[in-house]
């Protein structure tokens, strides 16, 4: 067995401290699942009516080689861990070069626990940007025993998550960044703070470290180093008292009204914001995801089923402002949890959150264009036990950047069907057995069916009403007998092939006395490092009512018997944990960052092919620091970007006791921080 490293801290779920489960999900793995439907869990009718193959046939992804069963494949023996706190990686050729799959051709970073941002061999990086930093003029520069609401307003937020890059056509070397802003940890932000008696200029201002940052950034010809564009016209703030506006066919509803908007279309704020996505005509997506925790006292049945406590909150808002008190304003809880979409290229636009999409704890969005232009948007639901999305819009996408253009592609997602997934595995019950072993057909697959949830004004779920099934989205799902599945967080579609991915990052309850025991599509009891869904739609098209599909990764120590990667030799592949972000780089393969690794070391990039001979071939790129999770990647040809998020975020850790000193080193602030990786001889990432 490789010599995994100790676990840290004392783990809650998947490995995250306790500190980080207060703070970023309100305890959520400890509250009581908000699922009690009896719907069936993945894989528990088997769909003996279709072989696999023919399935497969079907669905048209026999282009999709399986890797299973072959041997002579070249590529780097998979790393023994390093020693607690080393940054070693293997040596390797000249910048790091090693065969592996192109974009891939670098030596794979070991699982480590440096304070540090570990990165292969030949390779650089520089802090883009840090929690604090002025983006907007008038803004000050950060002082951490300064800090206000009014500072924080105009500098970059807290705790970053998603990333977008998009281009600027006319300056050149630069581009837009784009960022989510998760959530605030006040702990680890104010001296002295104190859990029990927040001030108000505390509260204010972790209202204003939430939400998104825009800001403009600066490319260093010779290398990949990214630099931020100070006061730059196109930098922004958007944060929890900005306006956002409800778009789509619940806005308006008497749900959505509340005393400080009889209209129930303007929303001060956007909260929880995770992982995103791009869209092709220009704008980002974001995701608001455990908005629950900022609501106090619930109590209805709906409150319940979204998790929103009947007690006080953790930062207490609810003593700042009635709206986040529900048994004042039981319907702003109603207002987040929606899918939001920015147009970073015009600063003085509002941004929408778009009723069409749904409402639930929201991990991401990432459109893809139909053959005749209408964009489906993939959208996982990030709760133990709860479901997988899609919405097909009716409209079609207009080419061009021309005001006409933009502002009718605005409207996209205001107009279409909104589904939910059932999954149905492939191999006889008895073959799936909790351990992960595979079935006797070498893989774990099976089909699928997009149950329809609503079109435009008309609900497809008996007993509700269109309205009911936008703000109520999960009762929906659990009406129509949707499937249970893993936390399903990002969803990625290919953009070179169409297969979708899906990141269910892990469910330690799965097996538990009074839980749902393993399926085809969670085949492991005791779920703790989670896997990757790969789903192709009948026929490639992405408006497709039924798709195929087949676990492409499941994840932990290669050397574990559980463990799959794609059919690759396990002993050419690097240790993964609870997979969690993704994304694609310009060759196809597939980078997945972790949240809450229970292999020992720190969470961390991969890169795998999802191709080819090499495909399931998995390598670490990087890790980050202590208490940190990897959120946001992005890959460029030249450089790879990074969102570090709560670094030091450690059982017991403070200001004044920091549990890290990243990235300034002693006697400095921890701050959450956006990272560019680069080539040291300035050529492409991998190759």
């Amino acid at each position: 067995m490789r010599n995994l490293l100790p676990l840290l801290n004392s783990p809650h779920s998947g490995g995250r401290s306790a500190l980080t489960c207060r703070y970023r999900c309100g305890d959520a793995c400890f509250q009581d699942v908000p699922n009690t439907s009896d719907n069936e869990y993945a894989g528990d009718v088997i769909a003996g009516a279709l072989s696999r193959r023919s399935m497969m046939r079907a669905a048209a992804v026999v282009t999709v080689a399986a890797a299973a069963g072959t041997s002579a494949l070249a590529g780097p023996a998979a790393p023994s861990a390093a020693a607690a706190g080393s940054a070693a990686a293997p040596q390797a050729g000249p910048f790091g070069r090693t065969d592996g799959a192109r974009g891939l051709r670098f030596a794979p970073v070991a699982p480590n626990t440096a304070d540090a941002v570990t990165v292969p061999a030949g390779y650089a990086q520089n802090v883009v940007i840090r929690w604090g930093e002025p983006i907007l003029r008038g803004a000050p520069a950060f002082d951490p025993d300064k800090q206000s609401a009014k500072a924080q307003a105009g500098q970059f937020g807290y705790n970053n998550d998603f990333l977008s890059l998009l281009p600027l056509p006319g300056e050149h070397g630069r581009q837009v960044l784009v960022a989510n802003h998760e959530y605030t940890d006040e702990i680890l932000m104010f001296k002295g703070y104190d859990p029990a008696k927040p001030t108000r200029e505390q509260v204010e201002t972790a209202w204003a470290a939430h939400g998104l940052s825009v800001v403009v950034v600066q490319e260093e010809r010779k290398s990949g180093k990214l630099t931020p564009v100070t006061r730059h016209h196109l930098n922004r703030r958007l944060h929890t008292t900005s306006e956002f506006r409800l778009t789509g066919p619940a806005a308006g509803s008497d749900l959505l009204k509340t005393s400080a908007d009889p209209t129930g279309t303007k929303v001060l704020g956007t909260l929880n914001n995770c992982a995103g996505g791009t869209t092709p005509w220009g704008t980002t997506l974001h995701g608001e995801e455990n908005f629950n925790q900022y609501f106090a006292n619930g109590s209805s049945a709906t409150d319940k089923r979204y998790g929103i406590s009947t007690g006080a909150t953790e930062r207490k808002w609810e003593l700042f402002d009635k709206r986040f008190d529900v048994k004042q304003e039981p319907n702003e809880p109603h207002r987040q949890g929606w899918v939001v979409e920015l147009d970073p290229y015009d600063p003085d636009s509002t941004p929408r959150k778009h009723t069409a999409l749904g409402r639930f704890k929201h991990e991401a969005a990432q459109p893809r264009l139909t053959a005749d232009g209408r964009p489906v948007v993939y959208m996982g639901d990030d709760e133990r036990f709860d479901y997988f999305y899609k919405f097909v819009s009716s409209k079609r996408m207009k080419k061009g950047t021309s005001r006409a253009a933009r502002e009718h592609n605005l409207t996209l997602l205001d107009e279409g069907t909104l589904y939910v997934a059932r999954i149905t595995g492939d191999s006889p019950a008895a073959e799936i057995d909790g351990t992960g072993k595979l079935p006797d057909d070498g893989e774990f697959d099976g089909s699928g069916q997009w149950i329809p949830l609503a079109t435009g004004d008309v609900s497809h779920v008996p007993g509700m009403t269109a309205e009911e099934v936008y703000v109520f989205t999960r009762l929906a799902g659990d009406k129509v007998g949707a499937t249970k599945m893993d936390r399903p967080e990002d969803v990625e579609p290919s953009p070179r092939t169409g297969r979708v991915y899906v990141a269910l990052t892990n469910n330690t309850d799965r097996g538990k006395p009074g839980k749902a025991g393993a399926d085809e599509a969670n085949p492991r009891n005791l779920n703790k490092h989670g896997q990757v869904l790969e789903l192709a739609e009948h026929w490639d098209d992405p408006a497709a009512d039924g798709f195929a599909w087949r676990l492409f990764l499941v994840a932990g120590d290669p050397e574990d018997p559980a463990t799959y990667f794609a059919g690759f030799p396990k002993d050419k592949v690097s240790p993964i944990s609870c997979p969690d972000n993704v994304a694609f780089d310009p060759h196809g393969n597939l980078w997945l960052s972790t949240d809450g690794n229970q292999l020992g070391s720190h969470d961390g990039l991969f890169g795998v092919a999802t191709r080819g001979e090499r495909r399931g071939e998995l390598k670490q790129f990087l890790t980050v620091p202590k208490g940190a999770e990897t959120c946001g990647p992005i890959i460029q040809d030249r450089r790879v970007l990074v969102a570090v998020q709560h670094p030091g975020e450690i059982d017991g850790a403070s200001v004044e006791k920091p549990a890290s000193v990243w990235p300034d080193g002693p006697g400095k602030l921890v701050r959450p921080s956006v990272v560019a990786v680069y080539r040291k001889d300035g050529r492409d990432i991998g190759v």
